[in-house]
C-alpha cells in the first residue's frame, strides 16, 4: 500500500501538470471507487479548476477553486496518472494503452490531459469534501513526520502513554500520519527497537533515535521516488528505488547489514515485521543510547 513517500511522490509529479486545470468532465468507470454518490462527486468536480495538490498522510488531495478539496487514497494497487488524452473513443481500458490499464475514474481536464486513478484491485478511495468536512478529517491524523510538528519529546512523550507494540502504534494514523508497515520496520531496525517492544517501554533516548531514523527513512524514500514491491508506480510511471535501500523489510534470512545474524520475520496484529535479533533486543539496552 502507498505509503507517505509514495503519496508524496505523486503529488510532486502530477501538480505541475494539473494545477490550473479545469475539470470539463468526469468519466465514472467503476463507482465502487466513490465515497459518497457518483452524483455528489460529479456534481463536486465538474466544472471546478484544480488550484492545488498536496498530501495529508498517505492521501492526494486536489484542492478546488471554491474551496472543496477532493481526498484520493490510493490503497493497495492505486496510482494517479496525468495523460494526454487520447484522440479515439475506444473503451476506457484499452484506452491509453500500456499506461493504465484498470482505469476507474477518468478527470478530464482542459488542455487535453487526463488524470486517470488506475486500480486493479480497486482498493483506492475517492471523495469530495466542503472546506469544513475537509479540515476535520485532516485534524483526525497525526503530525506530518517529516514537519516542525513532530518532535522527539512529543514522540517520546505520546509513546510513554500507550501499551500497544511500538510498531502498531507507529502504524496507527492518528498518532502519526502517513507511516505504514515498511517505514516502520526500517526505521525501528535504524533506531535499534524491537518492533513488539511495548509503547510505554521506549526510553528518550530511544524516542530520539526513532525519531531520527523515522525522518531519515522518509526522506531519503522520498529522493528515491518510494518503494515498489509489487505494483506501486509514480506519476510517470516509474519503480520506486527505495527498495534497494532496504535493509530489513521482506528480507528474512538475508544477513543484518551491521552484524551478518539472519534476519528474521515476526508476525503480529495481522502483519509481518522484520528485525535483527542481536541489533534489536525485545528488551531495553542497559546502556544509555540504541545501536545506530
Amino acid at each position: 500500500m502507498p505509503e507517505l513517500p509514495e503519496a508524496e511522490t505523486i503529488v510532486r509529479g502530477i501538480r505541475p501538470v494539473v494545477t490550473g486545470r479545469r475539470v470539463r468532465a468526469l468519466e465514472i468507470v467503476h463507482a465502487d471507487v466513490i465515497r459518497g454518490t457518483p452524483a455528489r462527486l460529479r456534481r463536486a468536480v465538474e466544472g471546478r479548476r484544480i488550484t492545488g495538490v498536496r498530501r495529508r498522510a498517505k492521501n492526494v488531495l486536489l484542492q478546488l477553486d471554491d474551496g472543496a478539496v477532493v481526498w484520493i487514497n490510493l490503497g493497495m494497487t492505486g496510482a494517479l496518472l496525468p495523460l494526454p488524452r487520447p484522440g479515439s473513443s475506444r473503451p476506457a481500458r484499452t484506452r491509453y494503452g500500456g499506461d493504465a490499464t484498470h482505469p476507474a475514474l477518468i478527470f478530464r481536464l482542459d488542455g487535453g490531459f487526463d488524470l486517470v486513478l488506475d486500480d486493479s484491485r480497486r482498493f483506492g478511495t475517492v471523495q469530495a469534501l466542503g472546506p469544513e468536512a475537509s479540515a476535520a478529517r485532516s485534524a483526525a491524523f497525526g503530525p506530518e513526520p517529516l514537519s516542525d510538528d513532530f518532535t522527539a519529546v512529543g514522540l517520546w512523550r505520546a509513546l510513554r502513554a500507550s501499551r500497544a507494540p511500538v510498531r502498531s502504534w507507529l502504524l496507527d494514523q492518528r498518532k502519526i500520519a502517513g507511516v505504514g508497515n515498511i517505514y516502520a520496520v526500517e526505521a525501528l531496525y535504524r533506531a535499534g527497537i524491537h518492533p513488539a517492544r511495548r509503547a510505554h517501554t521506549i526510553r528518550r533516548l530511544e524516542a530520539e533515535a526513532l525519531h531520527r531514523s523515522l525522518r531519515e527513512v522518509l526522506a531519503a524514500a522520498v529522493r528515491a521516488g518510494g518503494t515498489t514491491i509489487r505494483d506501486y508506480r509514480d506519476a510517470e510511471g516509474r519503480r520506486g528505488e527505495f527498495v534497494r535501500q532496504l535493509r530489513v523489510y521482506d528480507r528474512e534470512e538475508s544477513p543484518c547489514a551491521r552484524c551478518s545474524t539472519p534476519i528474521r520475520r515476526l508476525v503480529f496484529g495481522n502483519r509481518s515485521a522484520f528485525l535483527c535479533p542481536i541489533c534489536q533486543p525485545r528488551r531495553a539496552r542497559s546502556r544509555r543510547s540504541p545501536s545506530r
